[in-house]
């Protein structure tokens, strides 16, 4: 055996430098490329920047998409997405005790979370206060000048812009005033000409207070003057307004109009049409917004709904979010919100059916998921175009570098879309979010066919509500994928004659047969419910949440396999430094 060293025995290497040293910076090297590539939590190893319970990245919250309440499950909010939402300032509420309290239903706390997330809050302003009502059942002082002191509903108006100014700046002026008194949801007791001044002071009062506020016409029913056999109320009160010599002066005392629509795809469009065209028959230009829609389902197992008027199923309401977002678009309007995100005892007394895209137990109907897909699928749309309302509902939105068409059988039976295409290839997007790349066929059109309805719910020739929505994404070539989330495939060309892959549909297509073939669309018809089969079906979710297939722990567990070779080295390098040291105390010791 060969002699050893002083230094040799003491682990050092020849250029000096101390063994076990060496391998302790042979370890921390390892150990350095570990943590540079991943990191360790939790006895796990992740790569860094993939983590199991990481959020994917979204986008900042498009404006146009809302919903109302959102401070009922802010969670839920930002799950959706949404950039703006309303609540309501009741008076009768805020200042129950007289014009020196205030207790409204939403704390500042609440508001300021809204704005920090991003979304944008519109207030409404509703309901007269014990105090302030006079013997018309009115605002005390209504008719006074805006600036008099004692004219309540001013005053009040006024409290709020001002105690609100810097966070709200979207005013709304009360409620379908067009409801009748015999109605559950009547609001209004005065004439049209009383409502034209409730509307006068709230906005004098309103710009006064705050020059950036931006005052909205109230939203009105349509069907109390189309039961009632009258002109309709919006029509009456814009004459009204123009007959005020000051009305053009100040903007005619609104700077928008809001709608409500419910139930009907086709009414979106339709009624939003109208009542753009009511104003422009007036030389108006103001934007509209649907402030609420909604088809609340009858069948949902927390809330079932045994007198329904009209019947929507759990995946009829899933399909109608995504018909209604693009055909409220295509009518012209600046903003849409769903009514409302999550049901509350209170709604329970309100309303024959739940409306939450939340269940008050805080699990998801699938409307919340088509909602949320919706968004991520229409945002950023500048325009967009009705192009086929028969038996295929086909409308086109214009976004920046891309085109989207929305798609769905009108029909109980399966149906046919052709949509040119634009570019060579695009991706189908299910109401889910699930996608599948697709290309066009030989004679330049992209040939998708259409799952039937469910059609529990005919209206006139149609299903009240179409079937499963899809998606045509076209991207310019220069943006590698359609979808908005990260995780999308890119499209990828295939041979144009093979034939065009069928979207699958989440359930399978409705048996019930339809025999004529209608040749035109009813419009502005009041609803008229028909006996149609019950055909069953079961929604892609009723009770939980959807499952997100893009979720990143599959991915975490396959990228972190070269990590482990890292964590193994080191590992490996310590148990080596730890033998070689108990050897040199062995040796020390003979």
């Amino acid at each position: 055996m060969m002699p050893v060293s002083r230094s040799e025995a003491a682990g050092q290497t020849k250029g000096g430098l101390p063994l076990h040293r060496v391998l302790v910076i042979i370890g921390a090297a390892a150990l350095l490329a570990l943590l540079t590539t991943g990191q360790i939590s939790g006895g796990n190893l992740v790569l860094k920047g993939v983590t199991a319970n990481q959020t994917p990245g979204i986008n900042p919250p498009d404006p146009r998409f809302g919903v109302i309440e959102s401070f009922e499950s802010p969670a839920d909010a930002d799950g959706l997405n949404v950039g703006w939402t309303r609540i309501i300032f009741h008076w009768a509420r805020a200042q129950a005790e007289g014009p020196d309290s205030w207790t409204p239903k939403i704390s500042d706390e609440q508001i300021e979370a809204d704005i920090a997330a991003g979304r944008e809050v519109v207030g409404l302003l509703i309901g007269i206060p014990d105090w302030a009502r006079d013997e018309n059942k009115l605002p005390k002082g209504l008719w006074l000048d805006h600036d008099d002191v004692d004219n309540t509903w001013a005053n009040y108006v006024r409290n709020v812009v001002t105690r609100y100014q810097g966070r709200i700046t979207h005013w709304i002026i009360w409620n379908e005033p067009d409801i009748r008194e015999t109605e559950i949801a009547h609001t209004w007791d005065g004439s049209v000409a009383d409502f034209a001044q409730l509307l006068r002071v709230a906005y004098l009062v309103a710009k006064e207070s705050n020059p950036d506020a931006v005052v909205h016409l109230s939203a009105f029913s349509y069907w109390a003057d189309v039961f009632g056999n009258t002109e309709q109320y919006m029509a009456r009160l814009l004459d009204e307004i123009m007959a005020d010599p000051q009305a053009a002066d100040h903007n005619y005392y609104f700077d928008a109009a809001t709608a409500h629509l419910y139930f009907q795809p086709v009414q979106v469009y339709d009624l939003l049409d109208f009542f753009l065209s009511v104003m422009r028959q007036r030389g108006l230009n103001h934007p509209i917004w649907l402030a609420e829609t909604n088809a609340p389902p009858r069948d949902d197992p927390e809330w079932p709904v045994p007198d329904w008027f009209l019947s929507v199923t759990l995946e009829e309401q899933a399909a109608f979010v995504p018909q209604a977002l693009s055909s409220a678009i295509a009518a012209g309007a600046d903003r849409i919100a769903v009514y409302k995100l999550r049901d509350n005892e209170e709604d329970r007394l309100a309303n024959p059916e739940p409306f939450g895209l939340v269940r008050l137990e805080g699990t998801h109907r699938p409307a919340y998921d088509t909602y949320r897909v919706a968004i991520e699928q229409l945002s950023s749309t500048v325009g967009g175009e009705r192009e086929r309302w028969d038996v295929v509902g086909q409308i086109q939105m214009d976004q920046p570098g891309k085109s989207t068409t929305v798609l769905f059988s009108r029909l109980p039976s399966q149906q046919s879309a052709q949509v040119e295409a634009i570019y060579d290839a695009a991706l189908l997007v299910d109401m889910w979010g699930e996608s599948q790349p697709i290309s066009p066929q030989e004679d330049g059109f992209f040939h998708i066919e259409l799952p039937g309805a469910l059609c529990s719910q005919t209206i006139g020739d149609y299903c009240m509500i179409g079937g499963p929505t899809y998606y045509l994404v076209q991207v310019e070539p220069a943006t590698p994928t359609a979808s908005l989330t990260p995780s999308a495939p890119t499209p990828e060309a295939t041979d144009t004659s093979s034939p065009t892959p069928m979207p699958t549909a989440t359930k399978p297509p409705a048996t019930a047969t339809f025999t004529p073939i209608p040749t035109e669309t009813p419009t502005l018809s009041p609803p008229e419910p028909t006996s149609t089969p019950e055909v069953s079906a079961s929604p892609r979710a009723t009770t939980t949440d959807i499952a997100d297939p893009d979720s990143p722990a599959e991915t975490t567990s396959n990228l972190a396999a070269p990590g482990l070779w890292f964590l193994g080295g080191a590992i490996l390098v310590a148990a080596m430094l730890i033998l070689y040291w108990i050897a040199q105390r062995r040796n020390r010791g003979a």
